[in-house]
């Protein structure tokens, strides 16, 4: 029975219970925070190719046959190279070679593949070992050699190949190697008309080689075994660059090479003018890799046709450039008769140069990718509109576009449009390459393990 003295006695809540309703309450406030950490998901892309299993670190396309495109990724460019670890290396490592009978592929493992088409399959050729890791590879526009390319090593070593099925036993015929460079060759350029080739390493060096001895045959070889047109070292102070140079190229009119390097350094050296009459000894096919190998890649040249051939301002510093604050991770020369120049930063802007003044800061767009790195920077080559265009990729997962023109602006920095689709937010997100033909679509290679493909109208 109740007993009635019990009706006037308080129970207090000592426990501190908390109300039937409040556990709804949190639960409502973790459903909230969930949905502020979804992501905002944004594809652009038209098509994508989703193949591989792993990053895909560079992309080449046919160069005339615009529709077909390769891509490498692992073994060929595994993730755990870096030469600086501060800074994220352009790999290039994929290249078609300019007669289109042959695809090579050089990889970290330090092997050469070549794959040859039936006109509707790839498949393997032949390969070739001499390297430990291949950094970079690029083929070689020079009309008189087709099938023939470069590439740079982890060793420093360079060195040039030619694809040529009439060896049957090995067609892969070696044609020049260097051994000058110190430390890891980190990138390479051609000269446009295919007859020098620049690289760079770590070292801080630079060289740019006499492949075919047509530089030999004018007289216009330096040192001692006359393997090269320009050579420069860190021991020289006013090309030192601390940290080592990452990126190369040479202007379309071949007069000077630019190279980039740690801290936003840039140097613009002059090149000598071979001329179009030079008339050299081509090294053999058979035994000349042999012999460039054990002899530091001298070549013997004949007699030299005429005039044209000069010296100029070979090897001369022509200008020492820092508008960005961080490693050079690429150069871009816009075509004639434009004469900018544009890098990309780890920084993550983008500096426009103008090779006629003096290399006068035209445009410096700051922040162009946000604080992640800029991976490329490539100018639109299309004959008949947006020579100006400049595209950029970086480690943001955005591939954008730039109006170069000086009626553009600083204010909006001249930017036209942006493409999504990769996961982005930085390492493993990343765009590591692109390829855009005339400019009117873009194929990227992701470093999420998918290439997109982009419609890019001028």
């Amino acid at each position: 029975m109740f007993d009635p003295a019990d009706a006037a006695e308080e129970i207090e809540d000592v426990d501190g219970d908390a109300a039937m309703d409040s556990g709804d309450e949190d639960v409502g406030a973790g459903e909230d925070e969930l949905i502020q950490e979804e992501y905002q998901l944004q594809n652009d892309s038209a098509a994508h190719f989703d193949h591989h299993k792993d990053s895909i670190f560079c992309i080449a396309q046919h160069p005339y046959a615009a529709g077909d495109r390769g891509h490498g990724t692992d073994p060929v460019l595994p993730a755990s190279y870096q030469s600086n670890p501060s800074e994220r290396i352009e790999r290039r490592g994929l290249e078609p070679i300019y007669k289109l009978e042959v695809f090579v592929v050089g990889g970290l493992d330090g092997k050469l593949r070549a794959y040859v088409t039936n006109g509707s399959k790839w498949k393997f050729y032949t390969e070739a070992q001499e390297v430990e890791e291949i950094n970079w590879l690029i083929a070689c526009p020079y009309e008189k050699f087709p099938n023939t390319f470069a590439l740079g090593a982890n060793d420093g070593s360079v060195w040039v190949y030619t694809v040529d099925p009439s060896q049957k036993e090995a067609p892969l015929q070696m044609i020049q190697s260097y051994f000058l460079h110190t430390e890891s060759c980190t990138a390479g350029a051609w000269s446009p008309d295919g007859k020098l080739l620049a690289t760079v390493s770590e070292d801080g060096s630079l060289y740019v080689w006499d492949v075919f001895g047509e530089a030999a045959a004018a007289g216009l070889t330096q040192g001692e075994s006359g393997q090269t047109v320009v050579g420069l070292t860190a021991l020289d102070q006013r090309f030192a660059v601390e940290g080592g140079l990452f990126s190369v190229g040479i202007a379309p009119s071949g007069a000077f090479v630019a190279v980039g390097g740690a801290g936003g350094s840039i140097k613009v050296v002059g090149l000598p003018r071979l001329g179009d009459g030079s008339g050299a000894a081509p090294a053999g096919r058979g035994g000349a890799g042999a012999a460039s190998k054990n002899k530091g890649g001298k070549q013997a040249g004949g007699k030299a046709s005429g005039s044209a051939a000069s010296a100029g301002q070979a090897g001369q510093i022509l200008a020492d450039l820092q508008a960005q604050g961080d490693g050079i991770e690429s150069i871009a020369f816009a075509q004639p008769p434009l004469t900018l120049m544009a890098a990309g930063s780890v920084d993550g802007s983008i500096a426009l140069f103008d090779s006629a003044h003096r290399f006068a800061v035209r445009r410096h767009i700051k922040e162009a990718h946000e604080e992640y790195s800029i991976v490329k920077v490539e100018f639109v080559k299309n004959s008949q509109s947006g020579g100006w265009l400049l595209t950029s990729c970086g480690m943001d997962g955005v591939v954008r576009r730039w109006d170069t023109r000086g009626g553009t602006g600083i204010a909006n920095s001249g930017f036209v449009r942006e493409w999504k689709g990769h996961r982005g937010d930085g390492e493993g997100g990343g765009v590591l390459g692109f390829v855009q033909g005339d400019g009117s679509r873009i194929v990227t290679a992701g470093d999420d393990g998918i290439s997109l493909v982009f419609d890019s109208p001028i």
